[in-house]
Parts: C-alpha cells; sequence; structure tokens
C-alpha cells in the first residue's frame, strides 16, 4: 500500500490550495480515507475523513469545517483536499491516512493510532 500527496505549497491568507492522494496497493471502497496535519511543535491533527458507504460522512475538524472539502475518486484511487480562505493557523505539513474498514466512531476518527497507511506529508504554508 501505498499514500502519496502532492499539491502542498506556499499562499496567501485567504487563498486556495488543492491537495490530492493517489492510493496503489488499496481500495477506497469501504475504507476510511483521511487527512491529517502537524504544525510544528504540535500533535497530528484530524482535519477530515471520508468513507463512501455511509450518509454519515464526511466529517470535519470543526476548525476547518465551511473551508475545507475532501473528496474522493475511486476510480483514479485519489483523496482531495480542497482547502478554500486559508489561514496562518493551517500552515502545517498535512498527511493522508488509510484505516482498513469504517472510520472510526463518534470523535475518534481524528485519532492517528486508527489510522494503518500513512503518506510522506506535503507542506502547506500560509502567509500574511
Amino acid at each position: 500500500v501505498q499514500l502519496v500527496e502532492s499539491g502542498g505549497g506556499s499562499v496567501q491568507a485567504g487563498g486556495s490550495l488543492k491537495l490530492s492522494c493517489a492510493v496503489s496497493g488499496y481500495t477506497l471502497s469501504r475504507n476510511c480515507m483521511g487527512w491529517f496535519r502537524q504544525a510544528p511543535g504540535k500533535e497530528r491533527e484530524g482535519v477530515a475523513v471520508i468513507y463512501s458507504d455511509t450518509i454519515y460522512y464526511p466529517k470535519y475538524a470543526d476548525s476547518v469545517k465551511g473551508r475545507f472539502t475532501i473528496s474522493q475518486n475511486s476510480v483514479k484511487r485519489t483523496v482531495y483536499l480542497q482547502m478554500n480562505s486559508l489561514m496562518l493557523e493551517d500552515t502545517a505539513t498535512y498527511y493522508c491516512a488509510a484505516k482498513v474498514g469504517p472510520c472510526a466512531g463518534g470523535g475518534d476518527w481524528r485519532a492517528p493510532t486508527s489510522y494503518k497507511y500513512w503518506g510522506q506529508g506535503t507542506q502547506v504554508t500560509v502567509s500574511s
């Protein structure tokens, strides 16, 4: 299984970026896919999660609701994170992650320990 993120970069506050996660050796259907981020000196945190087999997803961290959108293309085996209205506090390394089976319930989807496979990360820097 391999997850490869792309699309990171530098952008001014208020701008947009779209991250992609190309997945190989793994099916998106019936498996939970998430985006996480980690800023220097901070813990890795869940940003968004998607699971195709239920109406209860996607889910988002409160800090990104209304600004970020997670989506996936099962044919292309790619997961996306559209990020709009970027803020300085969105600066972090963003990681794609895969969990075997459904996403963890409640707020547990945000726990990194739930995910088995990880990408190498892509840097997002938001400046004023």
